[in-house]
């Protein structure tokens, strides 16, 4: 009885996973033709710069590449650079409103922008969401003061090939990636791996 039980569980999870993974890609898919803002995925293939064992390291999204480029307009409607960055410890979350870890992961975001010196790049997966005043209401609820990025179109998503939601990249300075979580993060892993970096 007990094996059946689990077995169903099993194939139950996996079957969810599947369907989840199936979602995911088509929302992804669709653009959202609601909303115009300007999007700009570069291309830095052919940058190069030192990584900290001393190689050279080149765009890619392992530890140790050159995180890629991107430009996005905040929710304030600025423009905003992951390279306007460079000098600057940074943070970049991938993630949407209607994600329960991402929900859970928010207010240790705020308490480390508070803490810490870094910058935080939310990345909200816009195409996602159902309308863009969910995500104002969503950073008025949780009082999100670190710029919140709108990837209307889905293009920097796709570019740092984003699966699950919330991803986190931890960019050193050099705008080299030093750590990547897949899941959400918790203020003292934050931290963690904020001290790794130079």
């Amino acid at each position: 009885m007990k094996k059946t039980l689990i077995i169903t569980v099993m194939i139950g999870m996996f079957g969810w996973a599947v369907y989840d993974l199936a979602f995911q890609a088509d929302s992804i898919s669709n653009p959202n033709t609601n909303e115009e803002m300007e999007q700009e995925v570069p291309d830095f293939s052919n940058d190069k710069v030192n990584n900290t064992s001393g190689t050279e390291a080149s765009v890619g999204l392992n530890i140790g590449d050159i995180a890629p480029d991107f430009k996005l307009q905040t929710l304030k409607g600025e423009n905003v650079k992951l390279s306007d960055y460079r000098g600057k410890r940074v943070m970049v979350n991938f993630w949407a409103t209607w994600c329960p870890p991402c929900r859970a992961e928010m207010p240790d975001m705020e308490k480390f922008y508070q803490n810490k010196d870094v910058v935080i790049l939310a990345v909200n997966l816009t195409q996602t969401e159902g309308n863009l005043q969910e995500v104002k209401d969503f950073v008025n609820e949780y009082r999100l003061s670190f710029p919140v990025l709108l990837d209307n179109e889905s293009k920097v998503a796709m570019n740092y090939e984003i699966r699950p939601i919330p991803t986190s990249f931890m960019i050193d300075s050099n705008g080299i990636i030093q750590h990547k979580a897949l899941g959400a993060l918790n203020y003292e892993r934050m931290v963690q791996e904020f001290k790794k970096m130079k």
